[in-house]
């Protein structure tokens, strides 16, 4: 008795489908870990905010030094110069990775951009770490320019201004941290705009003017600013002799809350993936 072969199936036909597929299915490929997918996505918002954001990188700077020359009228020296130089100085963080930070999320999330990075194999603490790295990045060559300037303005040491490599990337990472949040969480992008101006309006309001000359309430709201910390380490390290512990108490609080402002950054891009 003959057997009939079986026959092949054809080249065109599709997939199978049902039980035994699952054993023929390609694998996904693996997530990608945080440090490799940080630094992709470091490189990648650089090279995007070069051309866009180096010409207000100027506007965040100039502004900065013409408040100076404004408060150099008003205050002659001292600790208020002091204050007002350091204040100045991370003003033009404030500019960049919070208020343009600010706008970048509400931007992405209004127009789904977010949907984009949803697809890709990376942690969203990558995403948000690696956006707010490279706008803090552009800040560096306007904050030094700002407190050379301001240093030689108001008669201020120059040589202490190597706290600036660690002022920046603190104060940064807080205020990127905010600035990603408001983004994120605002129902709105003409709303995540509106905040990020209102904050960089508070970093400009608390952090230039002398903190012995505001009032007690609005004081309160200064030392709940992220960047308040940041401007005290820079103010202090600008005296005869400055108090080193007081200005690595300062550095560590500003770090501190730069981790808890990023790891709400991070949540609030999770809620707002999802949506």
């Amino acid at each position: 008795m003959s057997t009939v072969p079986a026959e092949a199936p054809p080249t065109g036909a599709l997939p199978a489908t049902g039980p035994d597929a699952e054993d023929t299915a390609a694998p996904l490929a693996p997530r990608a870990r945080l440090l490799p997918a940080l630094a992709a996505v470091y490189r990648a918002q650089l090279s995007r905010a070069r051309v866009a954001r180096i010409p207000l990188l100027f506007v965040a700077t100039f502004q900065s030094i013409g408040i100076m020359v404004l408060m150099r009228g008003v205050v002659d020296g001292g600790s208020e110069a002091r204050a007002v130089v350091a204040g100045s100085t991370v003003l033009v963080v404030a500019f960049v990775a919070l208020n343009l930070l600010a706008q970048y999320f509400g931007q992405l999330r209004a127009g789904g951009g977010l949907d984009h990075y949803a697809t890709l194999p990376v942690p969203p603490a990558a995403v948000v770490l690696g956006a707010a790295g490279a706008y803090a990045s552009f800040t560096v060559p306007g904050t030094v320019v700002t407190a050379v300037a301001g240093s030689v303005l108001f008669g201020l040491p120059l040589g202490h201004l190597w706290i600036l490599g660690a002022v920046v990337p603190l104060a940064g990472a807080a205020l990127a941290g905010l600035g990603a949040a408001l983004g994120l969480l605002a129902p709105r992008q003409e709303l995540a705009t509106l905040l990020g101006q209102l904050g960089m309006s508070a970093a400009l309001l608390l952090g230039v003017l002398p903190a012995e000359r505001l009032p007690g309430p609005i004081g309160w709201a200064r030392d709940l600013l992220p960047s308040t910390y940041g401007v005290e380490a820079l103010a202090r390290t600008f005296g005869p002799h400055p108090d080193w512990a007081a200005v690595a108490v300062d550095l560590a609080v500003c770090g501190a809350v730069g981790l808890g402002s990023l790891a709400v950054a991070t949540w609030a891009y999770r809620r707002a993936a999802v949506r």
